[in-house]
C-alpha cells in the first residue's frame, strides 16, 4: 500500500507538470514599442497646403521608380524599385515631416516595384518584411531598422520577365501565417510563410475566366482580388486559407455613375469598400460597396477629365488618387457628392499618392526629373489626432457556420500601426470565457488575427477589439471597445 502511494503521488505529479499553460492576454499596453516618432505632429499653414516640402531619396542605387509608402513600428517605410529589379527599403523619421531623416535603408538586386508591402513582427529578434521579387516574393528581416536586409528571396513557378503585366507579381498581402500573392495571369498564391527563412507554396488559384490579378486584400475569411487594367474584381471565400473558393455572385464589373463597367488601373480596400484608380475615358476613383460578398454594388465615383488613374487609397473620409499627371485629393465623407479639394504636382508619371497622417507622399514610377523620384505634400492644416474608426468585421456580429479554420478580420478608415494588432488588442474568448492565443497582423487598412489552433465546433465565440489597442500611424488609438460573436460550423 505503501509503494502504490508512493508510484500514484509521482504519477500524478508527472500528469499535473505536462500539462499545458494556461493562455492570458497580454495587457492591452504591451504592444511592442515604436522606435520612431510616428506620422508627423505638425501643424501646417493654408498656404502650405498641397505644395512639395521635401524630396525622399531611397539609396545610392535607386533608379527612381517609387510607389506607396508604410509605417512599421512608427517610421514611415519607403520600397523603391523599377520594374527590372534592383531596389531596396528605406525606413524615414517623419517627426519633422519637410525635413525627414533616413534612419535606414537596405538593397538587393532581385527586389522590383512593389504595390504593397507586409509586415510581421513575432518578437523583438523575429521582424520581417515581405516585398515583390522578379521572379518571386522576398523576406526581409526587420530586426535592425537601420539595415533591413533580404533573408530570402522564393522564385515562384509560372512568375517571370520582362513583361510588366503578365506573369509577373503585382501585388500580395500578409495575413500571418498566409501571404496571398496577386501574379497576373498566373491568378495568385498561397504561400505558409509560418518561418520567413523557409516559406513554402502551398497553392495556386487560376481564375475562370480569366482574371489579371493585381491589387489583393485579405480580410478574415473573405479574400478581395482587383484587376490590373481591367473592370472585374472578385471576392473568394479563404474560409479554409490554402484552398480558396469563388463566392456566388463575387465576381463583379467595377461601374461608374452611369451603371458603365470601367476599367482601373489598381484597386484597394478599405472597410465596406473596394476603391478604384479609373483609368478608361479619364481619371478619378470609383468606389463599390463589398459588404455583401455575393452582391458588390456602386457606392459613388469621381471623374477627372484628362485623368488616367494610378493607385488609390483612403485616409478618414478623404481619398488619394495618382492621376498619371497629377495626384488628386477627394473629399468622400458623402459618396454622393465627392468634391476634389486639392491636387499635387511632381514631374513624372505620377501614379501614386499615398497619406501619412496630414501629409501626403506623392511619388512618380517612370520618367522623374532632377532626380526627384517622391516628395512630402501637406494636405491638411492640423496632425492627424482622431482615432481610427473600426468600419467592417469579418465574421459580422451573429454569423453561424463559419469554418474551424476561420480568421477575425478588421477594417479601419485609415492605415493602421501593423504592431498594434496582437492578442492583447484584439481578443478571441470561447463559450466558456477562455482566451484564445493567436497571431496578430496588420497590413495599410486592415487588421487580422489568425488563432494557433483550430476552433471547435458548434461553438460560440466573442471577440473583444479593445480600446486603447490598435492605433493608427500617429499614434491615435482605438478610442471604444467593440465586441462581437460568431458561431462555428458543426463540423
Amino acid at each position: 500500500m505503501f509503494f502504490f502511494s508512493i508510484l500514484f503521488a509521482c504519477t500524478q505529479s508527472d500528469k499535473d507538470s505536462a500539462q499545458p499553460d494556461v493562455f492570458t492576454f497580454p495587457e492591452v499596453s504591451s504592444m511592442p514599442a515604436l522606435r520612431g516618432p510616428g506620422a508627423p505632429q505638425v501643424d501646417f499653414t493654408d498656404e502650405q497646403l498641397f505644395e512639395n516640402c521635401a524630396p525622399l531619396y531611397g539609396g545610392e542605387e535607386d533608379f527612381l521608380h517609387h510607389n506607396l509608402v508604410v509605417g512599421y513600428r512608427g517610421h514611415m517605410m519607403m520600397p523603391w524599385a523599377p520594374e527590372w529589379g534592383r531596389g531596396g527599403i528605406s525606413l524615414f523619421d517623419m517627426s519633422d515631416p519637410c525635413s525627414p531623416l533616413k534612419v535606414g535603408e537596405g538593397f538587393h538586386e532581385r527586389m522590383r516595384e512593389s504595390h504593397a508591402i507586409g509586415t510581421q513582427f513575432l518578437s523583438e529578434t523575429e521582424q520581417y518584411a515581405v516585398t515583390t521579387g522578379i521572379l518571386g516574393i522576398q523576406f526581409w528581416d526587420l530586426q535592425n531598422l537601420e539595415t533591413p536586409e533580404m533573408i530570402e528571396y522564393m522564385q515562384i513557378e509560372g512568375v517571370f520577365y520582362p513583361d510588366s503585366y503578365t506573369r509577373v507579381v503585382l501585388s500580395l498581402f500578409w495575413q500571418y501565417p498566409y501571404v496571398y500573392v496577386a501574379a497576373a495571369d498566373n491568378g495568385f498564391f498561397v504561400v505558409d510563410a509560418t518561418d520567413p527563412y523557409n516559406p513554402t507554396l502551398e497553392t495556386q488559384y487560376q481564375f475562370d475566366p480569366p482574371l489579371r490579378a493585381a491589387s489583393i486584400y485579405a480580410m478574415g475569411n473573405q479574400l478581395f482580388v482587383g484587376a490590373a487594367e481591367g473592370s472585374e474584381s472578385e471576392i473568394l471565400d479563404i474560409s479554409d486559407p490554402t484552398n480558396p473558393q469563388p463566392i456566388g455572385g463575387g465576381r463583379y464589373f467595377v461601374t461608374d455613375a452611369d451603371g458603365t463597367p470601367r476599367d482601373a488601373y489598381h484597386s484597394g480596400m478599405v472597410g465596406n469598400w473596394g476603391i478604384f484608380a479609373r483609368k478608361e475615358s479619364g481619371g478619378g476613383i470609383m468606389m463599390m460597396d463589398i459588404s455583401d460578398p455575393s452582391n458588390p454594388t456602386f457606392a459613388g465615383a469621381y471623374k477627372t477629365e484628362g485623368g488616367n488613374g494610378g493607385y488609390a487609397y483612403y485616409h478618414q473620409g478623404y481619398g488619394f488618387v495618382g492621376d498619371s499627371h497629377w495626384a488628386a485629393v477627394l473629399d468622400m465623407r458623402d459618396l454622393s457628392n465627392i468634391q476634389e479639394i486639392g491636387r499635387g504636382n511632381l514631374p513624372g508619371d505620377l501614379d501614386t499618392i499615398t497619406p501619412y497622417g496630414n501629409v501626403a507622399i506623392l511619388s512618380v514610377d517612370d520618367e522623374p526629373v532632377d532626380g526627384i523620384a517622391s516628395v512630402v505634400m501637406p494636405w491638411r492644416k492640423e496632425a492627424d489626432r482622431e482615432a481610427p474608426n473600426l468600419l467592417r468585421t469579418v465574421p459580422v456580429d451573429g454569423e453561424t457556420g463559419v469554418a474551424l479554420t476561420g480568421r477575425i478580420g478588421l477594417g479601419f478608415d485609415e492605415f493602421i500601426e501593423p504592431t498594434s494588432v496582437f492578442a492583447g488588442s484584439v481578443r478571441l474568448y470561447d463559450a466558456s470565457g477562455n482566451a484564445i492565443d493567436g497571431w496578430g497582423s496588420g497590413q495599410e487598412t486592415i487588421a487580422n488575427f489568425t488563432p494557433k489552433e483550430p476552433l471547435l465546433p458548434n461553438t460560440t465565440y466573442t471577440v473583444e477589439v479593445l480600446a486603447e489597442g490598435i492605433q493608427d500611424l500617429s499614434g491615435n488609438k482605438l478610442a471604444s471597445t467593440h465586441t462581437f460573436s460568431f458561431t462555428t460550423t458543426g463540423n
